[in-house]
């Protein structure tokens, strides 16, 4: 019997390999998360901008978010906004879905309790090492500060 899956869809886009993004997403559970599980909804702006004020009290959408659990497995669970990803896909010149694997890897480290505004470098770091790794675009991290 198959597992549920890591990734599921408000809508999935007719755009997106869906299979192979539960494939990077269970890739990212046994490596960088070393098999522990968590779940993305992949969603729209609406979503994310609800989640953004109910949580962080930031009344903007925002690209992904993340909702650690404090357990050991699961992790916790990821939401990302198909709408920034394309739009951030288009800007930094690759597909919608090269920007939803590069949304998962941050998600996921953030799950592992990294923090890019608090940690001096070192989610930018794991980020990049990850990124190399996994063949990914610029990461969110290495973007920011360009």
């Amino acid at each position: 019997m198959k597992e549920d899956p890591l990734i599921s869809y408000r809508r999935k886009p007719a755009s997106i390999d869906a299979a192979a993004l539960e494939s990077f997403a269970e890739t990212l559970c046994s490596k960088v998360a070393k098999g522990r599980a968590f779940h993305c909804r992949v969603t729209n702006d609406e979503e994310l901008q609800s989640l953004n004020r109910q949580f962080r009290q930031k009344d903007y959408a925002t690209d992904v978010l993340s909702f650690p659990s404090g357990m050991k497995d699961p992790i916790g669970d990821i939401a990302i906004s198909m709408n920034r990803a394309r739009a951030q896909a288009k800007e930094f010149g690759h597909t919608a879905e090269e920007e939803l694997r590069i949304l998962l890897l941050h998600g996921v480290l953030h799950l592992l309790g990294y923090d890019h505004e608090t940690d001096e470098g070192e989610m930018a770091r794991a980020e990049a090492r990850w990124r190399k790794k996994l063949g990914l675009p610029l990461s969110l991290t290495e973007r920011a500060e360009a």
